[in-house]
């Protein structure tokens, strides 16, 4: 397989040295259900989700950073394996499966998906740094589409997921989501059966990229509801300091949260606006 999943198109033969740190097999590092996502995602009986090893992002100060940058290996897992897994979180009671970072196996999911209609919408939870053409091999498996807009600055997204191209490469992914998707649905619980949510994470320091991005989305996305997320907590790189950004040692401070959070009223943007409550190493899932 020569790769050209992402928008890195690297063209490697996934032989583990890739920019994804990913073979060729599909590996997870944990499928559980999961209560931490926004309230229609994760309603009361929670998301079933499944977390896949490898990022073709890599930000220096990810959450997930052991299986991200490939020091939790995860299990490596066949489509129909994939598929009865999906099975198995429904039974449990999951609102809906919820796809986290599976951009580098896209093939072996989508037959996973292809293999039987699940009765769940299904969610794809991703870092917005997508290729259209892969996600377009996705149309018509995919209900939901999760993205983050994290970077409205080149250099920032250089400096810390080295993808100068960010801000562009996400909006062009988020409207072929958009597209695929439609408007936002809800059934009469409240859940959300069919659309796009974006996700912004607040970075300490960088109030001025977090507007810029709300300004983009509200451009670009209108009617797309928006989770404002002030869960920031330094991890990977950034528990020991990133050099060049020394405030990523630290959370977002409440002055920053409100300053972010008046420009998503202003600008009119409807969605959610996270606590900072909800960060820290507790909310981190534990892979094994």
């Amino acid at each position: 397989m020569i790769c050209k999943l992402c928008p890195r198109m690297c063209g490697s033969k996934r032989d583990g040295g890739t920019p994804c740190r990913s073979g060729e097999e599909i590996r997870i590092a944990r499928a559980a259900l999961h209560f931490w996502e926004e309230p229609p995602i994760s309603g009361e009986r929670g998301s079933g989700t499944v977390f896949f090893t490898g990022c073709p992002l890599g930000c220096r100060y990810c959450q997930n950073y052991e299986i991200s940058r490939g020091t939790a290996p995860g299990r490596a897992v066949t489509p129909g394996e994939l598929s009865d897994i999906f099975l198995e979180l429904i039974e449990k009671g999951a609102h809906n499966i919820n796809l986290v970072t599976a951009t580098q196996f896209i093939p072996g999911v989508r037959q996973a998906l292809i293999k039987r209609k699940l009765p769940v919408p299904v969610v794809y939870n991703t870092s917005g740094y997508e290729r259209p053409e892969s996600l377009r091999s996705l149309r018509g498996l995919i209900d939901i589409y999760l993205p983050d807009f994290k970077y409205a600055q080149s250099g920032l997204a250089g400096a810390l997921s080295n993808a100068p191209d960010y801000p562009e490469t996400a909006i062009r992914a988020i409207h072929e989501m958009a597209e695929q998707a439609g408007p936002p649905e809800y059934d009469e619980s409240g859940m959300m059966v069919k659309g796009v949510l974006i996700r912004h994470l607040i970075l300490p320091g960088h109030t001025k990229n977090s507007i810029e991005a709300l300004h983009i989305i509200a451009r670009e996305f209108p009617g797309i509801p928006v989770s404002l997320m002030a869960q920031y907590t330094p991890w990977g790189e950034a528990k020991e300091g990133i050099e060049g950004c020394p405030e990523l040692k630290r959370g977002v401070t409440k002055r920053e949260l409100l300053k972010v959070q008046d420009a998503l009223f202003e600008l009119g943007l409807e969605g959610f606006v996270q606590s900072r409550k909800a960060r820290g190493a507790e909310f981190i899932p534990e892979f094994k």
